[in-house]
C-alpha cells in the first residue's frame, strides 16, 4: 500500500471506493503472501521427503497411505496459511481506510 499510495490516492479522488482503490495491491499482497507455500508445495515428494511421511514409511506403513496422510497435512497448512494471510491483509484494509472511503494517517506516517 505504501508504494501505491499516490495511485490509491488517485482513484480515490476519482471517486472509488476504498475497495477499488485497494483491490490490486490487496491481491498483489495474498499472491506474495502464499509464494513460499506453493514453492513448498511443488517440491513436496520429488525434492524433499518430509519427516512425517519418511517416518510412515520407515516404520512400515504402506507407502500409498503415508502419502495420503501427508497431502492432507500440506493440504491444512496451506489452508492455515491462506486464512491467515487473508486476516492480516482484511486488517491492513480496514485500518488503512476509514469509512469514509479515506486513507488513514496511518499510511501516511509510514513513509
Amino acid at each position: 500500500m505504501t508504494s501505491r499510495r499516490e495511485e490509491i490516492e488517485a482513484l480515490l479522488t476519482l471517486g472509488a471506493s476504498r475497495w477499488e482503490a485497494a483491490h490490486q495491491p490487496i491481491r498483489e499482497a495474498l499472491r506474495i503472501g502464499m509464494i513460499p507455500t506453493i514453492n513448498s508445495m511443488m517440491v513436496m515428494g520429488l525434492v524433499s521427503l518430509p519427516g512425517m511421511m519418511t517416518g510412515q514409511i520407515l516404520a512400515g506403513a504402506n507407502p500409498s497411505d503415508a502419502i495420503r496422510y501427508q497431502i492432507v497435512i500440506i493440504f491444512a497448512q496451506a489452508a492455515g496459511v491462506a486464512i491467515a494471510t487473508m486476516g492480516v491483509v482484511i486488517l491492513a484494509f480496514l485500518v488503512l481506510f476509514n469509512r469514509d472511503h479515506q486513507l488513514t494517517d496511518l499510511l501516511r506516517k509510514l513513509d
